[in-house]
């Protein structure tokens, strides 16, 4: 069996599985957010009843994170209504905005933008922080209500995105119906060459097999090129699965995975038992892919859909208004340091917004020096406009006040993972979508630039 059938088997306490058998499977976490966290509740209430409990108040994790520093009214009670749950059903794993349990959080004029507006328990972006607050093991079942759930899959972990009925049903049981998916193999081997991120592998796999080439399966991704990844890469390969449209990634455990997870666990207090799971020598797959690392060059999805892969180094002629760090997938530290590298001593062309994804990273900026100065600084001379309120800001677009949404038909290259008509904003506006060296590279020029040019 492969990775995912393996997990799966365990499970639903069975031997074996097969690609589209339907099996009902325990769920080890259960994650939400303010999007789609109200709409659960509200399905779970009119399934299960307004005095129903949870099935476990451990294993959901509620992390705000999609439309917070905003002065918009709804957006904010969303996470007024994830609080009330929290407080009512006693779930342990509420990472609110503010301290104040019987608070509400509102947006600072006074602080602005720019400055920090969030307690001590803020986590920041879902995907991003679910790992870093130890809530991702080997070996366990996902189900989030989000499609980049699968980013845990980096960890060897069955991470997938479901819907707010699904979500409800799980709120309730713990369990839920699967149809066992079909595996891609991508076997990867050889290293990736300097100026190449793990952003460009996956948007050349993309464009390999296209944006519907993976739908309802498994990705896996495996073979000795994985030792060169280290983690950060990983999750930045597997939270693009959806963008093929796969039910999930996935990557076998190595010690890089065995020391972060351990890690993390035993920082946060979250359980500390897990098993790996090996896949099989005699594994079937629908498909191989064979991926020499070596061979990558800086990738660039062009407008309107994450497939529609181009190299860097083609599209010198393609003029950009604004550039764009951030979200589960580049927001990430490696992400930060790899933007920095390029614009330290350097200055913008156009205007730069970047939102690091959770508060350890924004506190890591501050901390983590290039040539004796932060990389916080470090960005801020080169003229990039740099937020302390991690959060997905821009990438899902939200409200009209979001730090960086694009509000008018602008050009824009950003590390983000979806660049369909809207996504960032305006309906009108085109969305690049690039590794961070890539973004950096272009906001000096002006222009989509290979950051080779400047390594």
């Amino acid at each position: 069996m492969t990775l995912t059938e393996k997990i799966l088997a365990k499970a639903s306490k069975r031997s074996r599985v097969s690609p589209g058998d339907n099996i009902w499977v325990d769920a080890d976490i259960l994650l939400t957010h303010d999007v789609c966290g109200p709409g659960t509740i509200g399905v779970f209430y009119r399934e299960f009843g307004k005095k129903a409990r949870v099935w476990d108040p451990y294993k959901i994790v509620m992390m705000p994170d999609h439309y917070i520093f905003t002065a918009d009214s709804l957006s904010n009670r969303n996470v007024d209504v994830l609080r009330a749950f929290a407080e009512e059903q006693g779930i342990v794993y509420f990472y609110d905005v503010i301290d104040d349990p019987r608070g509400t959080w509102k947006f600072d004029p006074a602080k602005g933008y720019f400055r920090r507006q969030y307690g001590t328990k803020y986590a920041g972006v879902c995907h991003t922080a679910l790992p870093e607050k130890g809530h991702v093991r080997p070996g366990e079942v996902l189900f989030g209500t989000d499609s980049h759930t699968c980013t845990a899959g980096a960890f060897n972990e069955f991470a997938t995105g479901i819907g707010n009925t699904d979500a409800g049903f799980v709120m309730g049981t713990g369990k839920l119906l699967i149809k066992v998916p079909p595996t891609l193999q991508f076997y990867l081997d050889g290293e990736l060459q300097k100026g190449v991120m793990a952003k460009d592998l996956i948007l050349h796999i993309i464009g390999e097999i296209g944006f519907d080439g993976a739908t309802y399966m498994a990705m896996q991704f495996e073979g000795p090129g994985v030792s060169t990844l280290e983690i950060e890469d990983r999750m930045t390969v597997a939270n693009m699965a959806i963008e093929a449209g796969a039910k999930n990634g996935i990557f076998p455990a190595d010690q890089k995975t065995i020391d972060f997870v351990r890690q993390k666990v035993l920082k946060n207090g979250t359980k500390k038992e897990f098993e790996v799971v090996d896949p099989d020598k005699d594994q079937h797959f629908f498909a191989s892919y064979f991926i020499d690392l070596s061979l990558v060059e800086p990738t660039v999805a062009a407008p309107h859909n994450p497939g529609n892969r181009m190299k860097a180094k083609e599209l010198g002629s393609v003029k950009i208004d604004r550039a764009y760090l951030g979200s589960c997938t580049g927001g990430k530290l490696s992400d930060f340091i790899a933007f920095a590298s390029i614009l330290k001593n350097r200055t913008v062309s156009v205007e730069t917004f970047a939102v690091p994804s959770t508060p350890e990273v924004v506190d890591q900026l501050h901390k983590i020096e290039i040539e004796g100065k932060s990389i916080w600084d470090t960005l801020r001379e080169a003229g990039v406009q740099i937020t302390e309120n991690p959060s997905c800001a821009a990438c899902l677009g939200g409200p009209m006040d979001t730090f960086g949404r694009v509000n008018k038909p602008l050009v824009c290259i950003s590390s983000t993972n979806r660049n369909f008509p809207g996504r960032m904003g305006d309906k009108s506006s085109q969305v690049y979508l690039a590794s961070p060296l890539t973004v950096a590279s272009s906001a000096i020029t002006g222009k989509i630039t290979d950051p080779r040019e400047f390594l």
